[in-house]
């Protein structure tokens, strides 16, 4: 790195929170996406005023640079390309504000999902979005990707609970956009920004909504013989106007994996299983959780089983949150993908991508977000051996494809970033694409903000100068370096 440059950044953040060694900058190297690239320089940030001074400085020397959390997310998007500076966010991890009479709390990007939802706690609130990765993964990065979670189908994505947001602009502007009341006038910048991947600025603060914690919780599991049976009750539970907070569902081989490195009472005859949970008031929650056994069993479920008691609650969840690791210790490495389709079409995608992978000769496990049709197949190979990684990726842009002609779309939580970016035209018209592009222009001409995410080049847009080929395919000409499909996608993230 230049020693002007680096002098410089050291004099606005102290020697100490800027690394440029090799060694040390390969820790950052990589998300859990598992492709590298190696970043320019690593700097640890803990103030709004030292972010906006850094991005001034790099932008005046033209050095491209990437926001980033943990490094939970699992599609490339905190990947340093082009030489990208790493703006590292973890360290500012306060919670400034809890204001219970406006229903909100302001936080720093640094903080932990889970531990807003444990400071609100006593409280009796806490904070809705749930992404499986919520002791690991940063509130910044929710926000970039939009964070989703078992419990979006009832109360929404990161999107619906982010009122207000403090940003630093590509040109190292601070600003704010929304606030703590509901309705503000002018354009929804706020809206804008969320799912924005860290490509428009990037958040040092935001003031998160926060829900009262509901009087009464019931955890149901239907068991049933096929994914067909288990995929027509949700849409049949929706259908009926019931809204559960939760309609997740597992296969038959996802549910072995389970109960093999877990042991949590699943059924290992099942075809399918639905983890359905009811939340709200006493009264009529025993009215509702009826109303949904009853229609299980219509649709021919083996078993109907509601938790008798926290300890049995949480034996069911610990095993939907352990999926993911129950699954990628059966092989070297894997490939998950988040599609999304109109839940009746879940038994028709769930057939198909059993016939992709047998097509391909590779096992898939499959999870599912089935209330708001979210699918995670997860395909499992071996790197080490010739033409599999290949095989894997081209199943999975198969996948994607499936969704889109499904009325789909290729993204349902992991975001886009450097994975899918040869997937957005399946679902995004060039004009489209461009209309997009002109944001990302207003927010960032100069194309420094985390280049080479979220948005394809069309028709002459700015765009990092080696992109991939195509979903989950490792860029050629260099803008990673070091590819090595290590499996680290972060199972926490599903």
């Amino acid at each position: 790195m230049d020693d002007v440059l680096l002098k410089e950044l050291r004099k606005a953040v102290g020697r100490d929170n800027v690394l440029d060694t090799t060694v040390d900058l390969q820790t950052y190297e990589y998300d859990a996406w598992g492709e590298r690239s190696l970043p320019r320089a690593v700097v640890f940030l803990h103030s709004t005023a030292e972010v906006a001074a850094v991005v001034k400085i790099l932008v005046r020397a033209g050095v491209p640079f990437v926001p980033r959390g943990f490094g939970t997310g699992v599609s490339g998007g905190a990947l340093a390309l082009d030489g990208a500076v790493v703006l590292q966010l973890g360290r500012m991890n306060e919670i400034l504000e809890i204001d219970l009479p406006n229903l909100c709390v302001v936080v720093q990007p640094g903080v932990f999902n889970w531990d807003v939802s444990m400071v609100l706690a006593p409280y009796g609130y806490y904070f809705a979005p749930d992404p499986a990765s919520l002791k690991a993964s940063s509130i910044g990065g929710n926000i970039a990707e939009n964070a989703g979670g078992p419990h979006c189908f009832k109360y929404g994505v990161t999107t619906n609970h982010v009122l207000g947001l403090e940003l630093v602009l590509p040109d190292g502007e601070v600003v704010w956009v929304g606030g703590k009341n509901a309705e503000c006038p002018g354009l929804d910048l706020t809206g804008i920004f969320v799912g924005s991947e860290g490509t428009l600025g990037i958040a040092t603060a935001a003031i998160l909504r926060i829900l009262k914690k509901p009087e009464t919780i019931r955890t149901m599991l239907g068991v049933f013989a096929s994914v067909e049976d288990a995929g027509a009750v949700v849409s049949a539970i929706v259908a009926a106007g019931l809204v559960p907070a939760t309609l997740e569902m597992m296969d038959r081989r996802t549910i072995a994996a389970v109960e093999d490195a877990l042991a949590c009472g699943y059924p290992r005859d099942a075809g399918a299983i639905l983890l359905i949970e009811i939340d709200g008031l006493r009264d009529g929650i025993d009215d509702m959780t009826e109303q949904i056994a009853v229609i299980c069993r219509a649709h021919g479920a083996l078993e109907v089983r509601v938790a008798k008691d926290e300890a049995e609650r949480a034996t069911l969840w610990r095993g939907r949150q352990g999926t993911f690791p129950a699954i990628t210790r059966l092989a070297p490495n894997y490939m998950s993908l988040d599609g999304t389709v109109p839940r009746t079409m879940l038994p028709e995608t769930l057939r198909r991508v059993e016939a992709l992978a047998e097509s391909y000769g590779l096992p898939v496990y499959s999870v599912l977000h089935a209330g708001d049709g979210n699918l995670h197949p997860c395909f499992l190979y071996d790197g080490a051996k010739p033409g599999e990684k290949e095989k894997a990726e081209a199943a999975g842009t198969e996948v994607l494809r499936i969704c889109a002609e499904l009325g789909g779309t290729v993204s349902g939580e992991h975001g886009i970033g450097v994975e899918k970016l040869a997937a957005m035209p399946l679902v995004f018209s060039e004009d489209d694409l461009r209309a997009q592009w002109f944001v990302k222009d207003a927010f960032d001409p100069r194309g420094l903000c985390n280049p080479g995410k979220l948005l394809p080049a069309v028709g002459g847009s700015p765009v990092a100068a080696s992109i991939p080929d195509g979903p989950g395919v490792p860029t050629a000409a260099g803008a990673l370096n070091g590819a090595g499909a290590s499996g680290g996608k972060e199972a926490w993230d599903v």
